[in-house]
Parts: C-alpha cells; structure tokens; sequence
C-alpha cells in the first residue's frame, strides 16, 4: 500500500538545525538553533577565534565556517572548521585559497557550498574571488572573480540547488554601499553583476526560508536598519519589506526547522523568520551578544 498524503501537505527539505559561531572579540564560541528556532546558551569555542567569517551548509546535512580576521592587525584567515551533523564544531583545517574577511558564504548544487568575495592584504584591498566547498567539506583553491568586487555583503541558498551574493560595500576604506547581486548556478558558477534591488547597503545578514526562496535582512545604509529583501526561487529579488525588530547591522542568520529562518546576535535580539518570508518582532536573545558571527543550518 501507497501512505495517504494529506492534499495540503508539504514536503520539508531543508536542515532542521542551525549554528552560529564566532564574532566580534575574535572568540570562537558557538549557540545552537533547535528545530523549533530557540538559539542555545553559549558552547565552548573551538578552532581560532575570528569575526567576519562566513558559514554555509554542505553535505546536505553538514556546515562549515571559514575565513575571518583573528586577533592582531591584518590577520587575516583562511582556516576552516567542520560542523557535523550533530553540531560539533572541529579544530582548525588548515587554510586554501586567498585570506580574507568579511566574505559571505552559501549553498548550492543541494549538498555543496560556496565562499566569495572579502576584505584583503594588498591593493585592491576588495576581492571576487569564490573557493567552492565539496560535499565533504574540502575547499577548493580560488576561482577567479565575477562581478563587482566587494566586502561586507551577505549570501543565501534559493531555488533548492542555487544560491545568492548581495549587496555589500565597494570602497576600502569609505562607504560606497551596494545593492548589486550575483547568481550561482547548481554548478557553482557565479554570473556577472545583476542590477540591485532594495536599498543599497552593508554588514546585513542573509538566510534560506520556505524551501526554496531566501531573505536578506537589516545592515547599515550610514545608520543601522531593520529592512528585509525577499529572494523569489528563481532569484528574483523583491524591493524593500519594512523592517521589523530593532534596526542593526553585523547580525547572523541561518534556515532552522526545515523551511524557517532567524537572525541573531548584535543587539535587539532574535528575529524568526516564518516559511512565508514573515520576520517576527524581537525574541530575546540568549547568548553572547557579538558584532559579525557566522551562522549556517545542518541536520
């Protein structure tokens, strides 16, 4: 016998768990996200404490950080720690490709992921370089840049198998904020520069909802903000949603229960977002507050 499917019923792909970790503070400590949103209190840290790395999912049921800027100036990393299924973090992996900070990260091809873009030594200081992620968690050497090179930008999962950079900030040093994005095939091939949508800005935070459609959400335009900008699933990036919660920039966000999303830490609190694209109002917050922790889904 066939089991009876409920005809409203939908099926539910995405990890029901999430993680952030590190931040501000070059600290290594990481909060747990259970499947019902609700951000854990504060884990041991492992692997070298750094703040503006990025994290994305990998293995279909696995994540990894990486990149970042430890303690002392310009130390700038390109090491990467693992994150099982069960959500343990892994010591230090040694670092591939360009080092750098304030990079984004996401998925795509439904079980790998992809690092982009960032802050680094030298002149130009910005960066397009992208380093993909196996679906065992090996990086690959740099793939040379698409699209404007920038810093401070934020990056999601859409469509299943596809993913999103977004926005950010051109100049280093100086403003010269964006709105611009660049699609990534299910192979990993990033396309050139899409013409922005939304209000141009940087440090904002994005995440996969509903399955298959991403947010990208709050920031700084010259002063914090609370604004979100829905991704359709075919990459399609809406205008400006009014923001809800405390307006602020240097959050981390991650899919939890399957098909949700959150933003966390940085101030204001936690704020869910529903399978619909719906942000919630301020959760209070548990943990460590910090300023650029990364964040990704497993399990």
């Amino acid at each position: 016998m066939f089991p009876i499917i409920p005809a409203n019923s939908a099926t539910v792909s995405g990890n029901k768990e999430g993680i952030f970790g590190y931040g501000d503070g070059n600290v290594s400590m990481t909060n747990l996200v259970s499947s019902a949103g609700v951000v854990g209190t504060d884990v041991t840290g492992v692997g070298t404490g750094r703040r503006g790395l990025a994290a994305c999912e990998y293995g279909e049921d696995k994540g990894i950080f990486g990149y970042g800027h430890a303690a002392g100036p310009s130390n700038y990393q390109n090491v990467t720690n693992l994150v099982t299924n069960l959500g343990v973090v892994g010591t230090d992996v040694s670092g591939v490709g360009t080092a750098r900070y304030y990079i984004a990260a996401g998925g795509y091809g439904e079980d790998k992921g992809i690092f982009g873009f960032g802050a680094k030594a030298g002149t130009p200081t910005q960066t397009a370089v992208t380093n993909k992620v196996s679906n065992v968690g090996v990086v690959a050497s740099d793939t040379s840049g698409v699209g404007q090179a920038r810093y401070r930008l934020a990056a999601c999962e859409y469509g299943d198998d596809k993913g999103i950079f977004g926005f950010g900030q051109i100049q280093h040093p100086g403003a010269a904020y964006n709105n611009m994005t660049n699609l990534v095939s299910n192979t990993g091939v990033v396309a050139s520069d899409t013409s922005g949508v939304g209000t141009a800005r940087n440090v904002l935070a994005a995440c996969s909802y509903g399955g298959d459609k991403g947010i990208f959400g709050f920031g700084n335009t010259g002063s914090a903000t609370a604004i979100t900008n829905l991704v359709s699933n075919v990459g399609v990036v809406q205008s400006d949603t009014a923001g809800v919660g405390t307006a602020t920039s240097g959050k981390g966000a991650t899919q939890y229960g399957g098909d949700k999303g959150i933003f966390s830490f940085q101030g204001g609190g936690s704020n869910l977002v529903s399978n619909a694209g719906v942000v919630s109002t301020d959760v209070t917050q548990v943990g460590t507050n910090r300023y650029l922790p990364a964040a990704c889904s497993f399990n």
